[in-house]
């Protein structure tokens, strides 16, 4: 007996989530594994100051703060950019799903998706506006 194609079909797009959270995550942990252990190195030795308190820089508020930050030789950036793919990894798997029910065409699901959507991107970028 074969199997309908549909469910195949269906099969190999959960196949394709499972791969990209698994991507996902082991990126993001290899970048800030990677980035800490060269931050330790550089810093490790000092003593941390705990009689004040100062805030993320400016440089880590944003993507592209991130993107500089790492393109001038940071370590403090690569953890970032690791943090910012692992919190970028469900917003690409609730894209594809989006994607995938706008082809099924099953606008119960889309619109859902779409709310999700808007949801994890305004929890994203809307503090940085």
């Amino acid at each position: 007996m074969a199997i309908p194609r549909r469910i195949l079909s269906e099969r190999r797009f959960e196949q394709f989530i499972g791969n990209l959270l698994i991507l996902g995550v082991t990126l993001a942990t290899i970048l800030v594994l990677m980035g800490g252990f060269l931050y330790l190195i550089r810093h490790g030795a000092e003593a941390p100051n705990y009689h004040s308190f100062r805030g993320e820089l400016a440089e880590f508020r944003s993507p592209q703060g991130v993107a500089t930050s790492i393109l001038s030789g940071r370590r403090r950036g690569i953890i970032q950019l690791g943090l910012l793919i692992l919190i970028a990894t469900p917003i690409i798997r609730v894209t594809c799903s989006l994607l995938a029910f706008a082809r099924q065409k099953d606008f119960t699901y889309v619109i859902i998706t779409l709310i999700v959507l808007f949801g994890l991107t305004y929890s994203l970028i809307g503090g940085y506006s």
